[in-house]
């Protein structure tokens, strides 16, 4: 079987037939360099807080951005705007990309220089992240941490060298609006791919509330808190401005605002009594009344097409926002060759479970006939739903089919052993960082140490240690966390894991984690539960000078 040319893998099906969305990318040969221009505003950003810590654009963060090198410039342009979106079958008014969900495919090769412009046309401001990708600090799009969020009718553009290979994700970055459609897919091509197949899917996944019936997820958060639908009480900070508030930082913010009547809050939305042994506990705490594969529903989901012997390269993506994803190829094994961007030595599956902003690398050889990949939200009603087919017949899966692969062997994250390319080595750490995990339902008070996100937050590291990070996890739910700017190795006393930037704690467990501190800057560490980090659960690790 042939390895793919870079042409084919930009001629890659993204999902069915002609619903495949590539970003415009052109060549320059000018302005070599990766570095922030923008319109918001003028010279380096320099956050709130206390000094002695390297600032976003600070020399140090420039060097290590050199270090990266510098390709051919890639253009792409994004323009964020409220949009009337089509999920296959049923239209909904959200907020988008380019009006597309999920947003357009942006692709290029390691070693490329991104130069992508965000026009923000929606009624409040906006950031990007480009989840997973180790960049430079001053394009990571963390609001009022590494630069000022995007005002409304105003242009950003995001540059910076894309120098490791894998499969990362776009969204915003600042308040609800991840659980709309603001992301997209963002995959960096090895120009030296040893893995050998015939063709790719790219299936990203998602949970869907916005627009549906009168849901927003602002609406979704507050019947979450004290005095919503679940009627509780409590106060935190979040990631950013939620829709129609003003920032964290004086003013009062949306998930600080006070309890509103029940018709003002929508539709009921809490889950209540959800269940999952895999996850030891609550699936989650929102009923969504959808889920979606490459933006389409169940009921008329996306189609990808090859022949029968066809070795196909899957990349999972789950861009939702509060729900885990059990996931299988009806009538299908599949070995898992990447998390989260870097290479694993194989591993064979029926099933995966990933978490919110986690992304899973297989590959399968296609058999003869039409088969079900089914996305199961773990712990919750509900699944989402796309197909692989490789003959004409009309005998399609029901909606509602349920492999059973799901039911068979599914390899968690902590079992999958590095590549020996991306393996960390044996060095023993030079600081120790321990963070407790907090909160409760009852009081939706999530945060680290009991305390809620602010800014000015530094837990101090120095570029060149190897840093252990304990996380415990004192609370009754799991939480994907989040390190931006760096990746780790998931870790023992005795063998370092699998490379990855999020990856699942779960309830009453403690996880280790090992990281180079490689990267300077001011760097989020937070919880990919969207409802979670935007009621606190987020903290910052800063460089020292």
């Amino acid at each position: 079987m042939q390895k793919p040319s870079r042409r084919t893998l930009l001629r890659a099906p993204f999902a069915a037939a002609g619903a495949g969305l590539l970003a415009s990318c052109s060549d320059s040969g000018s302005e070599p360099r990766s570095g922030p221009q923008h319109t918001a505003g003028t010279g380096a950003f320099v956050p709130q807080g206390p000094r002695g810590f390297v600032n976003p654009s600070d020399p140090e963060v420039l060097a290590a951005e050199r270090k990266r090198g510098s390709g051919p410039v890639r253009m792409v342009s994004f323009t964020a705007a409220p949009s009337m979106l089509d999920l296959g079958g049923r239209s909904v008014h959200s907020w988008a990309y380019n009006e597309s969900v999920p947003g357009p495919l942006v692709r290029v090769t390691a070693g490329d220089v991104l130069s992508l412009t965000v026009g923000n046309r929606l009624p409040e401001k906006t950031t990007l992240h480009a989840h997973g990708v180790r960049l430079r600090c001053d394009m990571d799009g963390a609001p009022d941490l590494t630069q000022p969020p995007i005002e409304a009718g105003t242009d950003f553009i995001y540059r910076f060298v894309a120098a490791h290979p894998g499969t990362y994700l776009f969204h915003s970055h600042v308040g609800m609006q991840p659980d709309r459609a603001l992301y997209a897919p963002f995959i960096v091509d090895d120009p030296r791919e040893p893995l050998s197949y015939d063709k790719e899917w790219i299936l990203v996944l998602d949970d869907w509330v916005d627009g549906i019936d009168g849901s927003n997820p602002e609406q979704v958060i507050q019947q979450l808190k004290p005095g919503g639908s679940m009627g509780m009480d409590m106060g935190g900070m979040g990631m950013g401005p939620g829709r129609g508030s003003p920032s964290p930082h004086g003013s009062k913010h949306a998930s600080m605002a006070p309890s509103k009547s029940k018709a003002a809050l929508g539709p009921d939305r809490v889950l209540r009594n959800s269940h999952s042994s895999m996850l030891h506990g609550e699936g989650g705490n929102v009923a969504y009344p959808h889920y979606l594969a490459n933006g389409r529903l169940r009921t008329d989901p996306s189609v990808f097409r090859c022949k029968p012997g066809d070795r196909i390269r899957i990349r999972i993506i789950n861009a939702g926002s509060e729900t885990a994803f059990r996931v299988a190829l009806g009538g299908h094994d599949m070995t898992v060759t990447h998390t989260d961007g870097y290479p694993v030595k194989h591993q064979r599956t029926d099933a995966l479970l990933v978490g919110m902003a986690e992304r899973y690398d297989v590959l399968v050889t296609a058999k003869d006939g039409v088969f079900p990949f089914v996305a199961l939200a773990e712990g919750k009603p509900g699944k989402a739903l796309a197909l692989l087919r490789t003959d004409k017949g009309r005998n399609l899966p029901a909606p509602d089919v349920r492999p059973s692969e799901l039911d068979r062997e599914c390899v968690p994250a902590r079992r999958l052993v590095p590549a020996e390319s991306v393996a960390m080595d044996d060095r023993k750490p030079d600081r120790d960082l321990r963070i407790r995990i907090t909160g409760t339902m009852k009081k939706y008070d999530w945060g680290f140490d009991h305390t809620p996100y602010d800014v000015r937050q530094r837990h101090a590291v120095r570029a060149g240690e190897r840093v252990r990070l304990t996380l415990i996890n004192a609370t009754d739910m799991w939480h994907p966390m989040h390190l931006h700017g760096h990746t780790f190795a998931v870790t023992g006393l005795n063998s370092e894991g699998a490379r990855k930037d999020t990856t699942i704690v779960l309830p009453h467990r403690k996880l280790v984690l090992d990281f180079d501190a490689d990267n300077p800057g001011l760097w989020m560490l937070h919880c990919h539960n969207q409802y979670h980090s935007e009621s606190g659960m987020m903290t910052v690790l800063g460089y020292k000078k």
